[in-house]
């Protein structure tokens, strides 16, 4: 249990950068996973869930021109335009690129008996695109500049990866020895660091676990100011508490969430008591259903995690099975310490199961559910193979392929204020989609048959991409 209590490392939401108007030169690395770059193309035939949850459209043309959807129309009223580039997507479904909101350029990397993690600056921007996620929130920063300078690479055609909303470092108390883990001393700190990362081009900001009310208060008065947002991965503060300061968001579902604990000392972090608390609520909680309804009032979003809480027994050894991206020692690490695991993990299960269903009543209640992946906790979360997974796990939760879909999409663009440009399948939007060699909707775990990731019209190579990685995540 004592891997949960670190598995997020997490950082804050906010409003996605403008992105180049002009599309960028990209360098020969980075075109030979391209394999679409034509100004015009016609994807014709296809599957269409457009990701608004209304229901999907079969035998849809979709005409994308210089980087934007064009036309989206039944194949027999569309016109494909002389000199387009024609892709038959007969028997194929598209998506929109994934917005996912809890995502990592780092991995679980121990020092010593301490835990800790470290930059994967080259392999996790690519997963990330060739998993689907064309606009990711860096929900947790060690090295912010780091971030920033790959941002930057990419929308100079430098790098391959997704449009990026980089978060600050983690707003964190003295509390952990995690020796890559930014701390701060007190409000006044807290609001200098923001401001100086928000002058510096980050985001988004995110409170971590020791973090004060007070160190909240500071925070959200200096992100909200220049119209940013602040999500936390929250213990000493209550979500209750963080709702009433302003907070935009909370992250992990309610796996984070210490308002259950009785006689809860004020600003103080108790993980075993919080967790403890929450094993013990009951499903159908009156008191988790009031806190619902209290963060929906307030207009905070929610931020699923699925892939880093799923338990051990009978699943894969890393999530979405990406276990040869990892170098062989650490697919040693993470298979002896699945072997370790299976059949001892009941209680995680049975919390498991229960934040799943808890995120469905926020849901089904009017909440902005989004969703991410977080990278780190034992090292079973790996980028773009677990953005998928999130998709599977919320249809195993009890949501439909299109509602998943939807929470994995549009409501991360509604949440980064980008729903006009990105997260559906509309005319007029930043061509960002995915073609899929399969039905979803029929099997969700066709999701992994995806072919072609558009970004900014681009289509690129998924499948030679994910190929590109393999042994090499723990290097860089």
């Amino acid at each position: 249990m004592k891997k949960l209590l670190f598995l997020s490392l997490l950082l804050p939401a906010v409003p996605v950068l403008a992105q180049l108007a002009a599309p960028p030169q990209f360098t020969p690395q980075v075109k030979e996973y391209i394999k679409v770059s034509a100004p015009v193309v016609a994807l014709t035939d296809a599957k269409v869930i457009d990701g608004t949850g209304r229901p999907a459209l079969l035998h849809q043309t979709v005409l994308l021109r210089d980087g934007r959807i064009e036309q989206v129309g039944a194949a027999k009223k569309v016109k494909v335009p002389a000199g387009a580039e024609v892709i038959n997507c007969a028997g194929k479904t598209l998506i929109p690129g994934l917005v996912m909101l809890h995502e990592h350029l780092y991995y679980t990397m121990p020092a010593g008996g301490l835990f800790n993690i470290a930059q994967m600056p080259y392999s996790f921007p690519r997963l990330y695109l060739a998993g689907g996620a064309t606009t990711i929130r860096t929900a947790g920063s060690i090295e912010p500049q780091t971030d920033l300078a790959i941002q930057r690479l990419i929308g100079e055609g430098k790098f391959i990866g997704p449009d990026m909303d980089v978060t600050a470092p983690y707003m964190e108390e003295p509390g952990m020895d995690i020796p890559a883990l930014n701390t701060i001393k007190g409000p006044a700190d807290a609001a200098a660091s923001t401001k100086f990362w928000a002058d510096r081009g980050c985001t988004s900001f995110k409170m971590y676990m020791h973090a004060t009310r007070a160190d909240l208060a500071a925070v959200v008065q200096e992100a909200h100011q220049r119209h940013l947002k602040v999500t936390g991965h929250l213990c000493a503060i209550t979500y209750r508490e963080a709702a009433e300061t302003g907070i935009d968001n909370l992250e992990h579902g309610f796996m984070a969430s210490s308002d259950f604990v009785a006689g809860k000392a004020t600003d103080a972090c108790d993980y075993p008591a919080a967790r403890q608390a929450l094993q013990r609520l009951p499903l159908g909680s009156p008191a988790m259903a009031d806190l619902i309804k209290f963060l929906i009032s307030k207009n905070v979003a929610l931020t699923s995690t699925l892939p880093v809480f799923e338990p051990y027994t009978g699943r894969e050894v890393v999530l979405g099975g990406g276990l040869d991206a990892l170098v062989p020692q650490l697919q040693e690490r993470e298979t002896a310490t699945w072997k370790s695991n299976q059949g001892k993990d009941t209680a995680s299960v049975a919390l498991f199961k229960k934040e799943q269903a808890w995120e469905k009543q926020f849901y089904d209640a009017g909440g902005l559910l989004v969703a991410g992946t977080d990278p780190t906790g034992a090292g079973r979360t790996i980028a773009g193979y677990a953005n998928r997974r999130e998709i599977e796990l919320l249809v195993e939760g009890g949501f439909t392929p299109l509602q998943a879909i939807k929470i994995c999409t549009l409501n991360g663009a509604k949440y980064l204020g980008r729903e006009r440009e990105i997260g559906t399948i509309e005319p007029g939007k930043q061509a960002d989609l995915v073609l899929i060699n399969g039905d979803p909707e029929k099997d969700i775990r066709q999701l992994r048959q995806m072919e072609i990731v558009f970004k900014h019209g681009v289509g690129f190579d998924s499948p030679k991409l994910f190929e590109s990685m393999k042994g090499k995540v723990g290097l860089n």
